[in-house]
Parts: structure tokens; sequence; C-alpha cells
């Protein structure tokens, strides 16, 4: 947790609020997601919650996956604004994983993903073990480009046609970071803050 961000595990019992959020956010989301056949209310209905919930359990179980439900706590409340994880880990030499994430509209450009962001990198250095971390992100996709650029991640490669999204094979920019860019820092979070206070 860092103001009013909090980054949890899901629960079984999110399964209305993450549809909602999801179905509100339809011509937000779609565009930049992979999708399996169906239409977008039923991929995205209470009911298909069930199976990302179990997919989710089943990856952090064996630890291929740190799955996050992003929420706002607010005048006391709690309410899930979207969604963030770790995937594809392979642990070893390697230690490495893929992040992936999205955020409610009606929250964005309030720091919410970066922060969320930096709360998960300084997680997965930490406890959950691991030297690197990258993002990959379609170039047309600027308010998410713009999320990793803050945080400092690095440029460092150009993958064409790297994922079927939308109806055709997409080109993703590969950002990435490990651990030691920012252990002098006092994690990413610590440079996040630096970041918001026009220090770095």
């Amino acid at each position: 947790m860092d103001g009013p961000v909090v980054l949890r595990p899901y629960r079984r019992s999110d399964a209305t609020a993450w549809s909602q959020v999801r179905r509100a956010n339809r011509s937000w989301l779609a565009p930049w997601e992979s999708a399996l056949p169906g239409s977008w209310d039923e991929l995205n209905s209470p009911s298909a919650y069930r199976w990302v919930y179990r997919d989710q359990r089943r990856s952090a179980n064996s630890g291929e996956g740190m799955p996050f439900a992003v929420c706002l706590r607010e005048n006391g409340e709690e309410r899930l604004v979207g969604h963030l994880n770790v995937g594809s880990i392979v642990r070893r030499a390697f230690c490495s994983g893929y992040v992936g994430y999205w955020v409610d509209s009606r929250v964005a450009g309030r720091g919410v993903i970066p922060t969320a962001l930096a709360l998960a990198v300084d997680h997965a250095f930490g406890p959950g073990g691991l030297h690197r971390v990258e993002v990959n992100i379609r170039p047309e996709n600027k308010p998410s480009r713009r999320v990793v650029e803050k945080l400092g991640f690095r440029e460092e490669s150009y993958h064409v046609r790297y994922m079927h999204i939308d109806g055709a094979w997409r080109d993703h920019i590969g950002y990435a970071m490990t651990s030691e860019e920012v252990a002098l820092e006092g994690g990413l979070l610590a440079r996040w803050h630096r970041v918001q206070a026009g220090e770095a």
C-alpha cells in the first residue's frame, strides 16, 4: 500500500466489482488486449471471473505469476480499479518475469498504475526473488508507455508482430529493469516518490 493505492491478492468476492469495472471500460481496454472468442460482456461477466480467479490462483501457487488487484482506498472504502500481474516467471539463472497491467479509465492519470507498478516491482525484486522485469507495450499505447518511462524503465527492444491483439499481430516495444538499477535508490517506489516530488 502507498497512499490510497492498494495492491493485494484477488479474492473470490471480487467477481462483481471486477466485472463492473471491466464492462465499463470496454472501449478503453479492448484495443490493447488479446482475447478469447466471445463477446466482451461474456468474457468479463461475474461468472467468467471464476475462471480468471482460478487461473490466477494456479499461477501464484506454482510460482509462475504474481497477480494483484489494484485498489483505491478513499473515505474508508476500498474499490477495485485495475489489475497488475508479474507473469511468465522463469527462475534459476534467469529470475525474470513480464509485467502486464490495466486501469479503470476513470482514475487514469492519477498516478495509480505507476504507484502499483513500483510496489509490484519492489515486491518482485525483494520477497519475489526476481532479478529482472520486462514490460512489452504496443507503440501506439502512449499512456501505458508513459507509465514505464516515468518510472525509468529502459527501452531496449522492438518486437515485430509480437502478439495477436485486436484481430492482428501487433508490434511491441520492450522495456526492462533489473534489481541493481533501483537498489541504491531504496527501490522503485522510492524513485517514483522522488519523480513525483520533482527531484528526479
